[in-house]
């Protein structure tokens, strides 16, 4: 066996990365890389990342991965602890930093649901709650024009967005689309369907574009799927677990849902991780048969140890507060900048705790306002299902320097977007 070298190899270059982007990755990933002067990033840090070049840039990007900021110390004292002693389980075995994750989710989830099965992904989240409600019945399955649950296959059949469907069609049949907020509608299609319908939404359309629906929405849809026997499930992958101010969006209208979805913040910025939390009916299928659906690295102990180190941190550290706070706070900030300084440019800012999203006048625009926010030390996301809506899900650990530093941002690239921009919308 040859010996490992022992010297330490020269750092890896912007170049270098980029090639093996192009050669064994994703040929247009690369060219997104190189839309923002294909920086590396090598380190972060609470609210902060850190490129090759030593630069420092505000992450409140993260597609809300990041409620606790990157690298928290609770949570990685778990996982550490954890990686040291035991990170991978057997499966066969009685484990416990499994128990303990299910039992400390569950102590911060709506009332009533009982059960937990953990995956990786928000998408495999999804595929798990399609299934429980194929197994009590529903066949049919109703989604939201805009909503957002993935790109596996059962998970695409929910996202309405052509460009994601096309190459991949036929999807599963049977599933339905219908306007976000629209009770009526829904009614309509789970009265033409009793005892059939799954019907799968977001509280709030992160993806979509940061769409909130009309106050006593949830509550309604609640409503009608309990009098047409339908099936609930709430998709609070991107939504959830604080980053609306609560701990869910199922709590602001205090609604209960069958199955609710978790995942992106859920292992703290550490670990992948996500869940299916389910009321005792809902979850009956995967208690008689143990074995009907699981995947190997489902539930693993580090990966356990990272939800337990989250959920005390955002206890400890009160951060389902601070979220609502610091939203209330960069709400207004960022509406009152957007409307000063891009006029007829701007359609709308909109937001609930710290899922905040910039509606533009043409998708080419918010392109370039992400391009901006990042040449001013900013990181931010565009929004899959609402392309001309640039989507800030800041940290609820941001200190008064991190919002001035945001706020500052925002309000230089916007400034710039206006002097540099190329596109501008007809007629205009």
């Amino acid at each position: 066996m040859t010996a490992l070298s022992t010297e330490t190899s020269a750092p890896d270059t912007e170049a270098q990365i980029l090639a093996l982007y192009r050669a064994h990755l994703s040929k247009g990933r690369a060219t997104v890389a190189e839309l923002f002067g294909s920086h590396m990033e090598v380190e972060s840090s609470g609210a902060w990342l850190t490129t090759s070049d030593g630069e420092r840039f505000l992450n409140a990007g993260g597609y809300g991965v990041f409620l606790m900021g990157a690298r928290h110390p609770l949570v990685i004292e778990a996982v550490n602890r954890q990686l040291h002693t035991h990170p991978t389980a057997t499966r066969i075995l009685l484990e416990p930093t499994v128990a303990r994750a299910a039992e400390a989710l569950l102590s911060v989830a709506p009332i009533g649901l009982e059960r937990v099965h953990f995956a990786l992904s928000g998408a495999e989240a999804v595929e798990a709650g399609l299934k429980l409600a194929r197994a009590a019945g529903r066949r049919r399955t109703v989604a939201m024009l805009g909503g957002y649950h993935g790109k596996t296959l059962g998970a695409l059949s929910a996202t309405a967005k052509e460009v994601y469907q096309k190459p991949f069609r036929p999807l599963l049949p049977d599933f339905s689309h219908l306007p976000f907020g629209d009770a009526d509608a829904l009614r309509a299609e789970l009265a033409a369907h009793p005892g059939e319908v799954c019907v799968i939404l977001e509280p709030v359309q992160g993806e979509g574009g940061v769409i909130i629906p009309p106050k006593g929405y949830l509550r309604q849809v609640e409503a009608l799927v309990r009098e047409y026997d339908g099936f609930l499930i709430l998709d609070e992958v991107q939504s959830g677990f604080g980053r609306l101010g609560e701990w869910w969006g199922a709590d602001i209208e205090g609604i209960l849902p069958d199955v609710l979805l978790a995942g992106k913040a859920l292992g703290g910025g550490v670990a992948p991780v996500s869940a299916v939390v389910a009321t005792r009916e809902a979850f009956r299928p995967f208690d008689l048969d143990p074995y009907i659906h699981t995947g190997t690295f489902a539930g693993q102990p580090l990966l356990m140890a990272a939800v337990q180190g989250a959920i005390r941190a955002i206890e400890e550290e009160r951060l389902v507060t601070r979220a609502m706070e610091l939203g209330a706070r960069l709400l207004p900030a960022i509406s009152e900048i957007a409307h000063r300084n891009l006029g007829e440019l701007l359609v709308e800012v909109r937001g609930k705790g710290l899922l905040i999203g910039v509606e533009l006048a043409e998708a080419g625009l918010a392109g370039e306002l992400l391009i901006e926010l990042f040449n001013h030390g900013v990181v931010a996301n565009h929004s899959m299902g609402g392309s001309s809506v640039v989507r800030f899900t800041p940290p609820a650990v941001l200190d008064e320097a991190d919002i001035r530093h945001l706020l500052d941002g925002f309000d230089r690239a916007t400034r710039d977007l206006i002097r540099n921009s190329t596109t501008m919308p007809e007629g205009r």
